[in-house]
């Protein structure tokens, strides 16, 4: 029996939705639908900072608008398959998905895990500002950004105080509204002449596409340690395809839409301010697309300090079994969270492209061999079949305090990646030979998958083994 007893007030209060935090959600409250989901993932991308990363490939790739388009859909396509695959897990689990990482790492390995994206929420949290105080300063035309990343925080801390729920419903209007402003800025953006003027340094080289294709990827992978805390409240019964492709279609579908628009907008981005440059390209039209991208940055941001905060709740019910997770900590560890991301913003704002750009591609590296021991051990050895009382005990029950092979695949996953590795503070020795071109990725994906896979197989099927030995030799 779980240790947690049942909640038994409707969930529908969001005081509730606060007490079960982490804890599994019973099948008798799964009321999630498959168009709920899908516009979840929709609106989630109708923001700035996806804007800005379509622009990345004019503006730090020197790709031509063509090429870049081609990435981003291809690595939006290939990112967008493994975060649906965790999606999937949701529905049979009924657990956030890093308190998944248990049932890989350990009780206490997989708190490790939810630091790291704990760290990835902040990031993101603190691009969101910048990038939605640069809307404001487009439409209001002063140079006020510092005032404009307060004043964001302090909307996303509030929407995110009071709870997910109104998020949730935010995003299936905003999704909506963003959605159709988006595709007329794209025919807008499409009929000024502007937007084509001869770019002769643009065109294709192989590392800026395969560095575009690798940010695509991460957009999409980087949903991957929190879609279950949305897929967890369909049903289990059929809720694992729903989930798997509500999540996909809306993920993919917004995305590669809004980096269309800001594929368009980096051919003409000369300061690095995308959003003033979105605001040009659009004319009188601009100010009305600039305004309703900050405002949904500032609300949808929440969804990083909210995320980030689970992963927290997730790290301290590790550290002692006294500590019990209430709302005034809650609140408190919310008001902390939003704190560091705005002073984080505040401090990188003057070179947010290059640091961003940094961000992403470390956060690739961080991110893939977590995914692929996460997806093999999920699909291919225990299929979906997981004891989730066990991951709540503190001694781990069945995955143990920490688990070895999950841990030390994972740093493998890391280690074979640093000599591909392609930054702007560190470069890989076979980078260069390679041309600059990012596969550390590929390899961070495949090795740990291969290592843990063979492992972990062996060491679950060495039990069955002694078993059926001592039944050969009539050992009791």
């Amino acid at each position: 029996m779980s240790e947690y007893p049942k909640l038994t007030t409707a969930t529908t209060k969001i005081v509730t939705f606060e007490r079960r935090h982490i804890r599994p959600i019973p099948e008798d409250e799964r009321h999630g639908t498959t168009r709920g989901l899908f516009f979840v993932w929709l609106g989630i991308n109708m923001l700035p900072l996806t804007v800005v990363t379509g622009a990345l490939g004019p503006t730090l790739f020197g790709l031509s608008l063509g090429w870049t388009i081609t990435a981003v859909i291809i690595g939006n396509v290939i990112g967008g398959f493994g975060a649906a695959l965790h999606a999937s897990q949701g529905p049979q689990l009924g657990i956030p998905q890093m308190l998944q990482a248990r049932g890989q790492f350990g009780y206490f390995g997989g708190s490790l895990l939810a630091l790291i994206a704990l760290i990835m929420f902040l990031g993101f949290f603190a691009s969101n500002l910048v990038v939605a105080a640069q809307s404001f300063a487009a439409v209001f035309h002063n140079d006020a950004i510092n005032v404009g990343i307060i004043v964001c925080a302090a909307i996303a801390l509030a929407v995110a105080i009071f709870g997910y729920d109104l998020v949730r419903k935010l995003m299936a209007v905003f999704s909506v509204v963003i959605g159709a402003l988006v595709v007329i800025s794209i025919l807008i953006a499409v009929a000024n002449p502007e937007t084509f003027a001869p770019h002769t340094e643009l065109g294709f080289n192989v590392a800026g596409f395969f560095g575009m294709l690798a940010i695509g990827v991460t957009w999409q992978l980087a949903y991957a340690p929190y879609v279950s805390d949305y897929s967890r409240y369909m049903p289990k019964e059929g809720g694992a395809r729903q989930a798997f492709w509500a999540t996909y279609s809306g993920l993919v579908i917004g995305t590669v839409l809004v980096m269309i628009l800001g594929a368009l907008v980096g051919l003409t981005t000369t300061d690095g301010d995308t959003m003033a440059a979105l605001g040009r390209l659009l004319g009188g039209f601009g100010p009305v697309v600039l305004f309703a991208f900050g405002i949904a940055s500032a609300v949808m941001n929440s969804s990083n300090i909210y995320s980030g905060v689970m992963c927290s709740l997730t790290v301290f019910e590790t550290i002692s079994a006294k500590i019990r997770i209430n709302t005034s900590k809650r609140v408190i560890m919310t008001i902390a969270y939003a704190s560091v991301a705005m002073l984080a913003a505040l401090l990188g704002k003057d070179n947010f492209l290059v640091i961003f750009g940094d961000f992403v591609t470390i956060l690739l590296y961080v991110l893939i061999p977590w995914s692929a021991i996460n997806l093999i051990d999920y699909f291919v050895l225990r299929k979906g079949h997981y004891n989730v009382d066990d991951m709540f005990r503190r001694d781990g029950g069945q995955y143990g305090k920490w688990d070895t092979i999950g841990l030390v695949s994972y740093l493998v996953g890391i280690i074979v990646q640093l000599p591909f590795m392609v930054t702007t503070m560190y470069t890989g020795p076979l980078a260069e030979p390679l041309g600059f071109v990012d596969v550390a990725w590929i390899v961070g994906f495949a090795v740990p998958a291969l290592v843990y896979g063979l492992w972990k197989r062996a060491a679950i099927s060495k039990p069955a083994v002694m078993v059926e030995a001592g039944a050969g030799t009539g050992a009791p």
